[in-house]
């Protein structure tokens, strides 16, 4: 059995406001943190340093997404548009205002030439970010209540969504299947295979569904959450699920037999997001202003 990131190696203070969103890059050398002071900040979460600031964004930023390559980073926040910054310059690269409401989620595909942005508006708008038009390529409108969680996983895109269903899209086949989970859907994640599908809802529960049949495959309780849209991760191994929660503590869960393994304390009751590293078993949580980094105890970087 692999071990747990349960030990607290680092605590970066962002100096952001509340952080709404953590993210790891692709490779996991670097995150981006969402601010609710208008910034995007990119940091080396292993030797606690800024390393840039981006800002334009006319409100609270609530998610943020590296590309593939690196080179770009897309926002979507509280002022209802999706904004594209060059990670080197710091420039705004492109920024689409065709949302009525605030953007919550956002993701690029895997050839980071397309992002998503998922609104309260109940839509979820497709860009082109390599033309200069000013309008969506698709506009996915099939939820009835706002757009809460996006994920891309190769030629499909799972959009949890605040009217109790995440729906799956098959961009190459053109359909569409819809699982209803009882609850707004906070938090979808395919697993790394893309065969099953974590999602987190608002009544406190993260489900294990299988993505060809819509079964119920394992579900994860003890966690608090009912009042604030909270993330959950696969972690790298794919043995663990991280959620947060309401009540002070991320759990870690078993994802064969839903046991809690690991509850990491934190110092702010609410911790309303976190993010998996894609290579080690490390994990980046988020708390009021401060992200936490946490590690196994032989990891070789931080000599714990």
């Amino acid at each position: 059995m692999s071990k747990v990131p349960k030990i607290r190696a680092k605590v970066i203070d962002c100096k952001q406001g509340a952080v709404r969103a953590v993210r790891y890059n692709v490779d996991g050398n670097y995150c981006i943190t969402s601010g609710s002071d208008k910034t995007i900040k990119l940091w080396n979460p292993l030797k606690g340093s800024l390393l840039k600031t981006y800002s334009g964004t006319g409100n609270e930023v609530l998610d943020a997404c590296s590309s593939s390559d690196n080179s770009q980073i897309v926002a979507g926040g509280a002022d209802r548009a999706c904004t594209v910054f060059d990670v080197e310059t710091g420039k705004q690269l492109r920024r689409w205002r065709t949302q009525g409401a605030q953007v919550n989620a956002v993701a690029f595909n895997e050839e980071s030439n397309v992002c998503f942005s998922g609104s309260t508006d109940c839509t979820m708008h497709a860009f082109d970010v390599r033309s200069r038009s000013e309008k969506p390529i698709q506009i996915f409108n099939e939820s009835t209540d706002g757009i809460l969680s996006i994920d891309v996983n190769q030629h499909e895109i799972v959009v949890g969504s605040a009217d109790c269903n995440y729906r799956t899209y098959n961009i190459r086949d053109g359909n569409m299947t819809v699982d209803f989970m009882g609850d707004a859907v906070n938090s979808v994640h395919f697993t790394p295979d893309g065969n099953c599908i974590l999602a987190s809802t608002g009544d406190g529960n993260v489900r294990l569904m299988d993505k060809s049949n819509g079964k119920l495959l394992a579900s994860y309780k003890g966690h608090e959450n009912s009042t604030y849209k909270i993330d959950s991760c696969i972690l790298q191994s794919i043995e663990f699920i991280a959620t947060g929660s309401e009540d002070g503590f991320v759990y870690i869960y078993s994802l064969m037999d839903s046991d809690i393994v690991a509850k990491l304390d934190h110092p702010s009751k609410v911790i309303p997001s976190l993010s998996s590293h894609p290579k080690k078993e490390r994990l980046l949580t988020a708390s009021g202003q401060l992200i936490y980094q946490w590690v196994c105890e032989d990891d070789q970087d931080f000599h714990v």
